[in-house]
């Protein structure tokens, strides 16, 4: 009789405490739903493909391939480490690819800077593929 005299008083305290403490202390809701964060991972994954889409057709222009060949790098080497990248890194590097093909269709870039453009970038696609893999 003794335990139970003593543990009533903790019962009690736990049974207020439940019905006093508002519902959302033990069931929260995700601040996220799930179709959200799906959402969201379907519009960066769209996003990481439109920017592989950008880097594949800036290495693509017949131009390109020969000034970035004449620099000492393989397409493949290039085509392989660009998917290596994270995000933010493969967007900053699109959205330097567009620019760079934006000038050369408008006849604003001379071979000479076409030819460092493009080792520019190949160099840091590949810097970061190798700072990624350590």
């Amino acid at each position: 009789m003794r335990l139970y005299a003593k543990t009533t008083p903790l019962v009690a305290f736990v049974l207020i405490a439940l019905l006093v403490l508002p519902r959302d202390v033990y069931a929260q809701e995700h601040v996220v739903s799930p179709a959200d964060l799906q959402k969201q991972l379907e519009a960066a994954s769209d996003a990481r493909q439109k920017n592989l889409a950008k880097m594949d057709r800036f290495f693509s222009i017949p131009r390109v391939k020969k000034a970035f060949e004449s620099s000492g790098f393989t397409y493949s080497t290039i085509q392989k480490a660009i998917p290596q990248l994270s995000d933010d890194e493969l967007a900053r590097l699109a959205a330097r690819a567009e620019k760079a093909q934006r000038d050369f269709e408008a006849g604003a870039l001379t071979n000479q800077e076409i030819t460092y453009i493009i080792i520019a970038l190949a160099t840091a696609v590949i810097i970061l593929v190798i700072v990624e893999a350590k």
